[in-house]
């Protein structure tokens, strides 16, 4: 079975904060249900479109094998079950920078993502940042609930 390294169904509070910068990317902005984790998400809403108030379940996971067996960075072809299949949208990124900040005794972890440009900043409870590590490849699933 695979082990996801985190897993939580966010709901879109707002479409690109910032103003628009691209055709079809928007920036996300969601919070978090179980774990109350702040969310921001490049996603390509060509394909993938959003709205605000929709919700969605969100996996980041470091293999797609259902066995658990890490990911060779390869795409093979087949019929070959995997996590992707339970999700209708998948990435697949790099962890780039970890850091902390507090205010009001509060401690926030950030955990940021590329993939492949798109980015995602994840903040929220250190205790789930250290399950991550720096130069991590992960994949990204969402799935509209």
């Amino acid at each position: 079975m695979v082990e996801t390294l985190f897993e939580d169904i966010f709901r879109v509070e707002e479409l690109d904060p910032d103003g628009k910068k691209f055709d079809k990317v928007t920036r996300i902005k969601a919070k978090s249900e179980q774990f109350d984790m702040l969310m921001f998400l490049d996603i390509n809403t060509d394909i993938y479109p959003m709205h605000v108030g929709e919700k969605f379940m969100m996996v980041l996971a470091s293999t797609l094998n259902l066995d658990g067996t890490p990911d060779t960075g390869y795409y093979t072809q087949g019929n070959r079950k995997s996590l992707a299949d339970k999700f209708d949208y998948v990435m697949q990124g790099k962890l780039y920078r970890i850091s902390e900040e507090s205010s009001n005794k509060q401690v926030k972890a950030d955990i940021y993502v590329s993939f492949g440009g798109l980015l995602m900043m994840l903040k929220g409870d250190p205790s789930i940042a250290a399950r991550f590590e720096l130069d991590q490849r992960l994949f990204i699933l969402l799935r509209k609930v």
